[in-house]
């Protein structure tokens, strides 16, 4: 029983996870809309500035409670978070967009390796073959050409590492610190360093352009892509696998694609849609892997 209620467990949080990659997706062509006008630390500042206040107000009453520990590995979370994104904004002035982005989901092959090098902790054999199926998936999706070696790939898989970071510690973090606190410190490291970037890059922190455009994908990012996503990610990975995290987030180009397609007319052509079906393959293999092999195991234990 302990067992099933435990395989229940999982199975929602994936599905939950799977949700949180679905909401990055599918807010990925508005947000693209917005930093046409803006610059992306400006963005990232109020995105996270506001979510942060967001998430204060959400778990005021246990704002009082927060300790020192919980300051130190928030801030860990939310210092890997930014170095992502910084790494990869600084990849996309040098290199193509697609290159970034496949460097950047490669973050599902990195993941099992950390967590062994890090934390001793070997992920099954079936998340690393829907890992490396599913980073194959990425390179039909997003690219599908050749790859070069300069500062701007640098960048983008250092990004990778960084996100990966960010995965294996929020595993780590969120089975021995409140949740809520968590996500409520990191967002706003994170914002935190969007301001100083901002101000060194971006000549400071307010817009030039206030338009709806921006107002609109402020207000999107902040609930579902911020405050929902990171929420349900720092919560739900305590009852999941951390290579299984980042298999499932490689659904996030994949639901990119679709809601692009949809709503902004653009279009997904024979490679990428073998790409996007081999990361369902990934992440469904991954799934049914753990289920069956956990299922063997307690028919031996009977």
């Amino acid at each position: 029983m302990r067992l099933i209620l435990g395989k229940i467990k999982e199975f929602g949080a994936d599905f939950l996870l799977l949700l949180v990659a679905l909401a990055w997706g599918s807010t990925f062509f508005i947000v693209q809309d917005a930093v046409d006008n803006t610059p992306v630390y400006q963005f990232l500042f109020w995105r996270f500035l506001l979510a942060s206040f967001l998430m204060v107000l959400i778990s005021y009453k246990k704002i009082l409670q927060i300790d020192m520990q919980t300051i130190k590995a928030g801030s860990i979370l939310g210092l890997f978070m930014f170095l992502g994104f910084a790494f990869q904004t600084f990849g996309l002035t040098l290199t193509l967009s697609s290159t970034v982005a496949f460097l950047t989901g490669l973050n599902v092959i990195i993941v099992p390796f950390l967590l062994y090098i890090i934390f001793k902790k070997k992920a099954s054999i079936y998340s690393i073959l829907g890992a490396v199926v599913a980073a194959v998936g990425l390179y039909f999706l997003t690219y599908g050409g050749s790859l070069g070696f300069g500062v701007g790939e640098i960048y983008a898989f250092i990004c990778a590492v960084m996100f990966a970071l960010h995965i294996v510690f929020t595993d780590r973090y969120s089975k021995r610190y409140d949740v809520m606190l968590l996500v409520c410190v990191q967002l706003f490291v994170v914002a935190l360093f969007s301001f100083l970037a901002s101000t060194v890059f971006d000549g400071g922190v307010i817009p030039k352009r206030l338009d709806t455009t921006f107002v609109e994908a402020i207000i999107v990012t902040v609930l579902f892509a911020t405050v929902f996503a990171f929420g349900v990610q720092t919560a739900m990975q305590r009852y999941t696998t951390p290579a299984k995290t980042a298999i499932i987030f490689t659904m996030e180009p994949v639901s990119a694609g679709v809601f692009g397609y949809l709503f902004a007319g653009e279009i997904l052509t024979v490679s990428q849609l073998f790409g996007a079906f081999l990361i369902l393959f990934g992440m469904v293999s991954a799934e049914l892997g753990t289920y069956f092999r956990d299922k063997k195991r307690k028919e031996h234990i009977c």
